[in-house]
């Protein structure tokens, strides 16, 4: 039998790379690529992503409102504190999808308050965990917050022009 040579408007649903390959007369993968794969695991429904926003921001700020009972004693702190940011940082990854959350928060304008605000997390955990320095956890802790609100104030348009206007007129910087 002659095979039926499918053209770009036949396929509605599938990927973009197939449609390029014919295009440009190559025909289309029969197996479905490793990142479709992925992808159709982790689809969620409206409802599911809203659970999961609900469920990761209640857990998250609990964390953070446990992390202040427990501020004089800085390993507590730090994980409470730290896991209350993770979980925090993953609701929001239930809303627009992890895979766009990553990429915003590597684009170029985010990268360095993403790196220093995952660092300083890292150094926080570590400074308390296994240094078991107080001073050192505290600084890493300022760190760690100041990284975050200017991650934040990112997302936000002309947020951080803003506050670097602000503390210009305060600081005469």
């Amino acid at each position: 039998a002659a095979r039926r040579r499918r053209t770009p408007a036949a396929m509605p649903q599938e990927n973009v790379m197939d449609r390029v390959k014919l295009m440009v007369g190559m025909e289309p993968s029969a197996e479905p690529e490793l990142q479709d794969q992925i992808e159709d695991c982790f689809q969620l429904s409206r409802m599911e992503r809203l659970y999961g926003f609900a469920i990761c921001v209640t857990a998250g700020l609990f964390c953070s409102f446990l992390s202040s009972l427990v501020f004089l004693k800085p390993t507590k702190f730090a994980i409470l504190y730290s896991l209350g940011n993770i979980l925090s940082l993953t609701s929001t990854g239930f809303l627009m999808g992890f895979w766009s959350q990553l990429k915003n928060m590597f684009k170029s304008h985010r990268l360095i308050a993403t790196l220093v605000y995952l660092g300083a997390m890292v150094a926080t955990l570590v400074a308390a965990c296994y240094l078991k320095s107080f001073a050192l956890t505290i600084v890493c802790l300022v760190i760690q917050s100041a990284a975050l609100t200017w991650y934040c104030l990112s997302y936000i348009p002309g947020g951080r022009t803003a506050v670097s206007a602000v503390f210009k007129g305060c600081f005469g910087m």
